[in-house]
């Protein structure tokens, strides 16, 4: 279904009992964080903070912190299911071909028109402009989440920017720490599009637009790894099956989410790096202080009665853990479509993303299970994976004990094992320089002779099926 906006999400899940309205003064101040903290790893509720100490704004953390709010977000009873119909559209008939190849691809065509984003000449986030010398950050509840923190930081902005070159648009979520009443860092990492931007464009001045609040499934596509130049609004369209509706900003050349709650328009300068955190990260551990550019904002637009939106980031699992979950199950039909031997994929929350990834395939032929890594690390964001580990077909990569008995039994060190160099994600703290390391991959799939495998393989102990079938029958009998 398509939420209209935030506030149309935030209804419906109180509707079914799914997000829980607090009334007691709460602090912006490592208060919130900590409440939220505790509630996603029980499994809790979305919350609605509404009196938070020192601001009139209410703040709503923990949209999408459950598997079942995560399908909620994005009208599905599985995650599993978007995939699917990503591959409907993959397989469309050539329009190019015969009459009924074209009669055949007129409904999805008309289906996939009808996702693009449209413009409309106004809409709530409208509704008070406050532009120049009245531009003021710290009116804003914003959040300091964890006590290492360099300052307060926003949390779940969509940062819209525009190709200079070929007009695309990009929207990333990179978090933003606020230096003052009109400026903020921007944690453009080198492997970002929007980083790619601002560099194509230097020396001159990047235009920037940041909208904060949404539907979930704007929310959403902001996070996920599309390639460069594809439109995350055309695949929030998709997703919620009707067209985001699309605002010009007052100040900029950029369009952005006519029912957003909030609006920040303004520039970066390439010229202007400053010093932006630590900052308490999803990798649980704090990103160190480093040069950022500035966003300098010139112009905020909002609702009257906005809503401002945060996340919570730091030692899984937290709500990025389920946004993280969507992406994997969204995307994997396309990583099978160029590795058809693959049979399932898991990112674990240990492992944060960009830390381990482990895949079962259908194995063929020898060495299939080391292809298969190299592969992976070649496939855009997948590049900064440090751990890949490969099993066989029949085990079950969601269910990670499960994994760890046949990475712990299956693998011989010196045979199994391959290391490379390679780039890796900014955050890792581990590799003996920023942005690159080395990186591990570990075949714990069944071993052929051509592998150099000479003895006997055992097999794994199993229990009959008529056994267990039996014993399942007589249960109760056995008054166990």
């Amino acid at each position: 279904m398509a939420y209209k906006d935030l506030r149309e999400f935030i209804s419906f899940l109180e509707q079914k009992g799914l997000l829980k309205r607090i009334k007691t003064e709460v602090s912006a101040e490592l208060e919130i964080t900590e409440i939220t903290d505790r509630v996603v790893k029980s499994g809790g509720p979305a919350l609605l903070f509404e009196n938070v100490k020192g601001y009139d704004m209410p703040v709503v953390t923990n949209l999408m912190g459950t598997m079942e709010r995560m399908e909620l977000a994005l009208g599905v009873n599985s995650l599993d299911d978007i995939g699917k119909e990503i591959m409907s559209f993959m397989e469309l008939p050539e329009v190019k071909g015969g009459l009924m190849d074209k009669l055949k691809a007129i409904p999805k065509l008309a289906q996939l028109a009808s996702f693009m984003p449209k413009r409309v000449k106004d809409g709530p986030v409208k509704e008070v402009i406050v532009k120049d010398k009245d531009v003021d950050l710290t009116k804003f509840p914003i959040l300091k989440c964890w006590p290492q923190d360099g300052g307060r930081f926003i949390t779940l902005p969509l940062v819209f920017t525009v190709d200079p070159k070929t007009k695309k648009r990009n929207v990333g979520m990179y978090r933003m720490q606020v230096f003052n009443a009109t400026q903020t860092g921007m944690h453009w990492h080198i492997h970002k599009q929007g980083r790619a931007h601002m560099d194509s464009i230097k020396p001159d001045r990047l235009e920037v637009a940041v909208a904060l609040g949404g539907d979930p499934a704007i929310i959403y596509s902001a996070t996920a790894p599309l390639p460069p130049g594809m439109d995350e609004m055309i695949l929030a369209g998709f997703l919620r099956k009707q067209s985001v509706e699309m605002v010009k900003c007052e100040t900029v050349d950029i369009e952005v989410p006519a029912n957003a709650e909030i609006v920040l328009e303004g520039y970066v300068d390439p010229n202007d790096m400053r010093l932006e955190g630590p900052f308490g990260d999803h990798t649980g551990y704090y990103s160190l202080e480093d040069h950022y550019p500035v966003f300098n904002v010139t112009c905020i637009t909002h609702r009257k009665d906005a809503i401002y939106p945060a996340t919570i980031v730091g030692r899984p699992i937290q709500e990025d853990y389920f946004m993280g979950k969507a992406t994997e199950r969204i995307f994997l039909p396309l990583i099978k479509m160029q590795l058809p031997e693959i049979v399932d994929l898991n990112m674990p929350p240990e492992g944060t993303f960009h830390n381990c990834v482990i895949v079962s395939i259908k194995k063929r032929y020898p060495g299939q299970a080391k292809k298969v890594m190299c592969a992976l690390w070649g496939m855009g964001l997948m590049s900064l994976v440090k751990l890949i580990i490969v099993v066989d077909e029949y085990v079950n990569v969601q269910n990670f004990s499960e994994v760890m008995f046949f990475v712990f039994n299956n693998v011989d060190p010196k045979r199994d094992v391959m290391m490379v160099e390679g780039p890796l994600d900014a955050l890792d703290h581990s590799s003996p320089l920023p942005h690159y390391g080395s990186k591990m991959g570990i075949d714990a799939t069944k071993k052929w002779p051509e592998e150099g495998h000479k003895r006997k393989w055992p097999d794994v102990i199993e229990m009959t099926e008529d056994i267990k079938k039996l014993v399942d029958k007589k249960w109760q009998q056995y008054g166990l």
